[in-house]
């Protein structure tokens, strides 16, 4: 996610940033119809089509797929809690495993697998993802989301003191976005107020 990097690199070190999962499917039992295969895959070009990112069309051949965003966003989490700086990274891992080599990132052995290979002593990341701390770290996550009543993704939230604001949601080319942080920044110095950012 080259804008995601830009957003981090941007803030710098003036305003610490945070990844946090906003769970964009959980709670799921069903498994994939056609109806929901059809519209994701409307998604997927769309999304293709204005970033670039490049996708297996192949995931939608799979039968009885359960399309749940939990685990995945544990695995996150468990990166995040051992290796703030990496959360990101990590993130773009999962993200490319999925959508471009189409790994199921739903399956526990496979998320350690990708941990393995990006760095994490395997054993460890295995004992984190399952850990009740990576549960609760990662519904809480989804309760700001919830709270913040966001539904697109990524989103960026700016907070001032107690003040919570939104500065984007939904994907924004590099320079809108940076136009964006860099609107709400100078907002921020104006007041002379403490700042932070989380990124979801």
């Amino acid at each position: 996610m080259p804008v995601m990097h830009s957003i981090i690199s941007r803030l710098g070190d003036r305003v610490p940033a945070t990844l946090r999962l906003g769970g964009l499917r959980t709670s799921v039992a069903e498994p994939m119809d056609d109806g929901f295969k059809a519209t994701a895959r409307k998604h997927w070009e769309h999304v293709q089509a204005i970033t670039g990112q490049p996708f297996d069309y192949a995931f939608f051949d799979r039968d009885e797929f359960i399309y749940d965003t939990e685990q995945p966003c544990r695995a996150v989490v468990a990166a995040r809690a051992e290796r703030p700086d990496q959360a990101v990274p990590f993130l773009d891992h999962l993200h490319a495993a999925f959508y471009r080599d189409n790994h199921d990132i739903t399956d526990h052995d496979v998320l350690c697998d990708l941990a393995e290979i990006f760095g994490f002593d395997r054993a460890g990341f295995a004992a984190r993802l399952s850990s009740d701390a990576v549960k609760e770290a990662t519904h809480r996550d989804f309760a700001l989301t919830r709270g913040l009543g966001l539904r697109g993704f990524p989103s960026l939230v700016g907070q001032r003191g107690e003040r919570l604001s939104l500065i984007f949601t939904g994907y924004h080319p590099e320079e809108v976005a940076s136009s964006l942080i860099d609107q709400w920044l100078k907002h921020t110095d104006a007041q002379g107020r403490n700042a932070s950012a989380a990124t979801i």
